[in-house]
């Protein structure tokens, strides 16, 4: 049972770092390209802890709240003073 923990373990982060790097830009990648770092992966466990934590540069913060919803600007017919007014 400890050994398929593992086996499972390292495949869910070889799959998670495979899909990141595939989904991270050439010009986000540190240290080495993104071919080669496609070769380090392959070394199962360490290439994709080293991936995860050294492989990619870190992105600025975003907004720390989303932005206020804006309200439609079309009014619904329930809404319309001149459609009321013709009912």
């Amino acid at each position: 049972m400890g050994k398929a923990l593992v086996i499972v373990v390292g495949v869910a982060i070889f799959v998670y770092a495979l899909f990141d790097l595939i989904a991270t830009p050439a010009r986000n990648t540190r240290f080495i390209p993104k071919p080669l770092w496609f070769v380090a992966l392959l070394i199962v466990p360490l290439g994709p802890l080293l991936w995860i934590f050294w492989g990619q540069k870190s992105s600025p913060p975003g907004p720390s709240a989303p932005p206020p919803r804006r309200r439609p600007t079309a009014l619904g017919p329930d809404d319309d003073p001149d459609y009321l007014r013709g009912l």
